[in-house]
């Protein structure tokens, strides 16, 4: 859990990321992401302009319908203006016209610039198997 003021603050900013990735708020998202922001996944790892970031956001092939961020957070200030937090996250989506639940663990990093708090890198692990077991059939 959050410790204190700015811990609540910050997490409550990692909200308003994901409700801006659900409406498909660009410019809401971009008021809270570092330019360029790496993110890194399943796919790989990309440091991502605004651009790029907008393209993202607004692709037809996916559309993230409902999250759910577990309550037990954590977040560490590693100075005045970097923090990282990290969590379990639920996402429901819709990936090319089909519906798709997934759970993960996701963190971020935020840095604070002129006063504003902006994501500079965000991270997504898909839980389970680290080594894919629970994925592919048995033979």
């Amino acid at each position: 859990m959050t410790d204190g003021p700015i811990e609540a603050k910050l997490m409550d900013y990692e909200k308003q990321y994901w409700q801006a990735i659900k409406d498909r708020d660009v410019p809401a998202a971009m008021r809270l992401t570092d330019d360029p922001c790496i993110v890194t996944g399943a796919q790989g790892v990309a440091s991502i302009g605004r651009k790029a970031f907008a393209g993202m956001l607004t692709s037809p092939s996916w559309t993230l319908r409902e999250f759910a961020l577990d309550r037990e957070v954590q977040v560490r200030l590693l100075g005045d203006d970097v923090a990282v937090i990290a969590y379990k996250v639920r996402e429901e989506l819709m990936v090319d016209g089909k519906p798709v639940t997934l759970e993960a663990a996701d963190s971020s990093t935020w840095v604070r610039r002129d006063g504003h708090w902006l994501c500079a890198l965000h991270t997504e692990a898909v839980t389970g198997d680290p080594f894919g077991r629970d994925r592919r059939p048995v033979s």
